[in-house]
Formats: structure tokens, sequence, C-alpha cells
């Protein structure tokens, strides 16, 4: 019988991963031989799989994106490949929908027993790794700086609460993208580089190809270091339509997969919701990099994954 590693966030989905943890835990050793471990603190989730990982065929994530990331950078860096079985306990869970992976837990957990694996491109920034979106300037600071029982109550309703409430303090960042073909300079509202159909609860591109070996690269541009009303409404467009094949004016969009990004040392960037750091960054997209446990592989490539 293969062995399963379930980890999870006990806060994540108002607890109810926790409450079920039994249930969950019996479903899993219909087919695994589970062992169930709690994380307790930020980082937990990613040294709790790279202690113990090798150890097991299939690594059980319940919790939200970021606790999804934790799960991705350790399994990337184990020296077998792992499959990733995700139940959804978060705020907006946009890997999990991307995937078609049910929000239900109990058709999530059962996924996991009957799905099929997919192969899902991860990306590296600077030693990270992240799975769907990196990003800074306008609105990005919501999904690590709402306060956590603002996201119980209000559900993805709080980050645009919070996100309204910086709007006029944000500042534009300064930067310098580099990458084989070319070189984009200036004050952007947003730079956002995602590999996923959704962020932050919105769906941006639904015909996202998730295992090509490119991200997206949207950048919309300011006029000012202060972020102004056309660029702030330049960004509203971009969440409102989503990426086109229709140029729209001040915003670049490009398919990349190996770049650089030169910006100022207090440029805080997000990774998969959370905060990774500041300042300036190497990507590089790993194509095909994690094997992610899916409900239908027909399902996907027939809506937006590449072969």
């Amino acid at each position: 019988m293969e062995k399963c590693l379930f980890v999870y966030n006990p806060l994540s989905g108002k607890g109810k991963i926790k409450k079920n943890e039994n249930k969950i835990v019996k479903i899993l050793n219909k087919r695994y031989q589970t062992k169930c471990v709690q994380s307790s603190y930020a980082g937990h989730i990613n040294k709790i799989i790279s202690e113990e990982g090798e150890n097991f065929d299939v690594i059980v994530i319940a919790g939200g994106d970021g606790s999804i990331n934790e799960a991705v950078g350790a399994v990337a860096k184990l020296s077998t490949r792992k499959r990733i079985g995700i139940i959804p306990a978060g705020t907006v869970n946009d890997v999990a929908h991307s995937l078609h992976i049910p929000i239900n837990l109990k058709r999530a957990v059962k996924n996991i027993i009957n799905g099929e694996v997919f192969s899902h491109d991860i990306f590296k920034v600077n030693e990270r790794y992240g799975i769907y979106v990196c990003c800074s300037g306008l609105f990005t600071e919501s999904s690590y700086s709402t306060k956590q029982e603002n996201k119980k109550k209000l559900g993805a309703l709080a980050y645009a609460i919070h996100g309204i409430k910086k709007v006029f303090s944000t500042k534009a960042v300064n930067l310098k993208l580099c990458y084989d073909g070319g070189v984009i300079e200036g004050k952007f509202a947003l730079m956002l580089l995602i590999n996923s159909r959704r962020v932050a609860g919105i769906t941006l591109n639904k015909k996202a190809k998730l295992n090509d070996g490119y991200i997206d690269v949207i950048l919309v541009k300011s006029e000012n270091d202060i972020i102004k009303l056309g660029a702030i409404n330049r960004v509203l467009l971009v969440f409102l339509k989503g990426i086109t094949k229709k140029a729209m004016k001040g915003v670049e969009i490009l398919k990349l997969n190996k770049f650089s990004v030169v910006t100022k040392d207090d440029t805080v960037i997000n990774l998969d919701g959370e905060k990774l750091g500041a300042g300036s960054f190497n990507f590089e997209v790993k194509k095909k990099g994690v094997d992610i446990i899916v409900p239908s592989l027909k399902k996907l490539k027939k809506n937006m994954i590449s072969d």
C-alpha cells in the first residue's frame, strides 16, 4: 500500500479541516497508509514535508493558496517526484479552482483517491518556488495584510475592502524587466506574473496553459510615483476584462519563461498570496515541475491546458 503524508493548517477554512480530521484520514486510508500532521506556524508545512516527504508517495495539503505554496516549495526540492493532493480550505482557493478541484470537503478528498495526475508548471523566484502568481503594486498587499478575523467573516470581500483602503496610498513599482529579446523599463501600477486561471478570486485567463513552460506577464503603466486615477482605471480594466488578445492602452502583456526584474530594495513582492520579501529577483519557469491530483485530465485539456 502506498504511503500518504497529510499535512494541514488548522486555522484555514474556519477550522473545518481540524473538525473533520478523522473523517478525512478514514477516507484516505482506503487507498493509502496515512500519517496526519498539523502545522503550527508559518513555514511549518514546508519544514514538515522537507523532513518527512521522502518517505511518502503522496503529499496531501489542506489549506489555502499560501499553504499550497509551502507544500510545492518543499516537494520541488525532494529527490523523487511525489503526487500532491489538495483539499481547498482557504479564502479564495485560486489554485484549486484553476484545476477544477472540488471545494466541497468530501469530494476533494475523494478526488485524491480517484483522480488523475497532472504535471503542473512551477516557477522559481530567486531561491523560492511558486505555483500560480508573483506580483507587486496595486491591491497585491491585501492577501497577506488583511486580518484573519476579517477573512473569516467576509471571505474574499475582505481583500477588496482592504485594497480599496490602500488604493490612493500605494506607490508605483519602478522596475526594469530584462528578457531574451528585450527590456521593459518604467513605473508600473501593477506587476502581475501569473500561471493560473484566477487571481484573488477573479478569473483573468480562462484558457491559461498551466503546463506549457511559460507564464503570463502583465505590466500596467503608471505616469507617477503615486498611482493616480488613470492607472487605477487601467488596473481595474485588466481585472474586468482579463488577458485578451486585443491590446489595452498602457498595459504590456507577454509570455515569458525566464527573465530578471531589477527594482528598488523596498519593493515588496507577493508570491502565491504570501509576502516574499523585497527587491530585485530572477524568475524562471520549471516546466511540469510538480504532479497534482485532479478530477479530470480530459476536462483540463479541453478547457485550457497545453498538451
